[in-house]
């Protein structure tokens, strides 16, 4: 599965870029970059030599990317052609063999650098796959992947998603866009989640339609919920709601600036109706900005607290400013919790680290009596392999 080549691209690396790659981190930075035999393009197979000209590793050049270099093998040489890559997709499939049953057919079943495929994701909603491209490394074999991927998983429909990024590029030199790229599909796909519907808005979705990486937590505030009254901010399609009413919270009441994303949540209960106990839960859809909605006026407390916000930080020169505002966020969600009950928060942001995160959400909760019932990171199938890569963090206080 390689792109044409005119002749082998050979790149040497400064100390402290040898020392990452054979530590196993999957990126090269431009600036780690100190001999290249000449310009390479998007997407072409480069092979990293060591000050002694010996094999280091090889992986895909993208001249446009600050990560110069994504490793796909590091220490041994290794042609990589399209039994390689078979072999690289049958492993990740291995990794989440037994992991779900019956009752669960959305899940990631490739997760880009921590699977061995820089920079592409690969999720299935029931019988959909929908297939992100992350950087342009991918553009110049996106047929053969699609092949390879489809003799492999035999799937009703795969959809391309295209990081925007790389949007344009895909569109003036691949003649590539976002969209249908096998079988059919309606723009919603319903899938299952421990038992639940939820739709999934496979072409115009957050991420590739759903936030599949929050299902555990999701579960965890399902056995939070047992005849409380939650209120969940950014609450999106409603997915903590849902397993909070699954799980017998008396009233939900949902904060989010989008009304496509509270409408989502409407379908997302009324595809679960038929469940006696989410029948039974009222649910409250409210269209405000969550942050002023803590503040503005005077408002009720809750039982569990659920505050899950988009990244805050995009960017590592907003870090600083995203650890002020989880805590900021943590000091007004605490506030709508009752004694004795849960504030649940998260973070999405790969720039702020999880001890970062956790010791704002601490600071937020010193004037009040906590305990921590637990903190979690990334699902299964989202494991990550290095630092960078981890960004999802969550914790449960519990108000004493």
């Amino acid at each position: 599965m390689s792109a044409p080549q005119v002749s082998r691209l050979r790149l040497r690396l400064s100390p402290a870029g040898e020392k990452a790659v054979r530590a196993g981190h999957p990126w090269v930075f431009s600036d780690s970059v100190r001999e290249l035999n000449r310009e390479g393009k998007a997407g072409e197979i480069a092979v990293i030599y060591d000050r002694s000209d010996r094999f280091l590793a090889v992986g895909f050049y993208d001249p446009e990317s600050p990560l110069r270099v994504r490793v796909l093998q590091a220490g041994k040489p290794a042609a990589i052609d399209e039994a390689w890559w078979r072999e690289r997709l049958v492993q990740a499939l291995a990794r989440r063999e037994g992991m779900f049953g019956p009752e669960t057919n959305g899940f990631r079943l490739i997760n880009g650098e921590s699977d061995g495929w820089p920079g592409l994701v690969l999720d299935r909603y029931a019988e959909t796959l929908v297939l992100k491209l992350y950087s342009g490394v991918w553009l110049p074999r996106l047929a053969e992947v699609r092949d390879l991927i489809l003799a492999a998983l035999s799937p009703a429909a795969m959809v391309l998603r295209l990081s925007r990024n790389i949007q344009e590029t895909a569109r003036r030199d691949f003649q590539i866009e976002e969209g249908l790229i096998h079988g059919s599909a309606g723009e919603t796909v319903v899938f299952l989640e421990n038992g639940l519907k939820f739709e999934a808005e496979v072409f115009h979705g957050q991420k590739t339609g759903f936030f599949l990486d929050q299902r555990d937590n999701r579960k965890r505030v399902g056995q939070l919920a047992i005849g409380a009254d939650v209120l969940n901010l950014f609450s999106f399609s409603g997915g903590f709601s849902l397993y909070a009413a699954r799980g017998g919270a008396k009233r939900v009441t949902d904060i989010d600036i989008s009304q496509h994303a509270l409408a989502a949540g409407d379908r997302n209960f009324a595809l679960n109706r038929h469940i006696r106990t989410v029948s039974s839960c009222v649910r409250e859809a409210v269209r405000a900005d969550a942050f002023a909605w803590l503040t503005e006026g005077p408002r009720p407390q809750f039982d569990v607290v659920v505050a899950d916000p988009p990244s805050l930080a995009k960017r590592e020169k907003e870090r600083v400013g995203a650890i002020a505002a989880y805590e900021r966020l943590a000091a007004s969600a605490l506030r709508r919790v009752r004694r004795g009950g849960v504030l649940v928060a998260a973070s999405c942001s790969a720039h702020v680290t999880p001890d970062e995160f956790f010791s704002a959400v601490n600071r937020a909760a010193l004037p009040w009596t906590t305990k921590t019932l637990w903190t979690s990171s990334h699902a299964p199938d989202h494991a990550v392999t290095f630092r960078e890569a981890e960004y999802l963090k969550c914790v449960a206080l519990k108000c004493l």
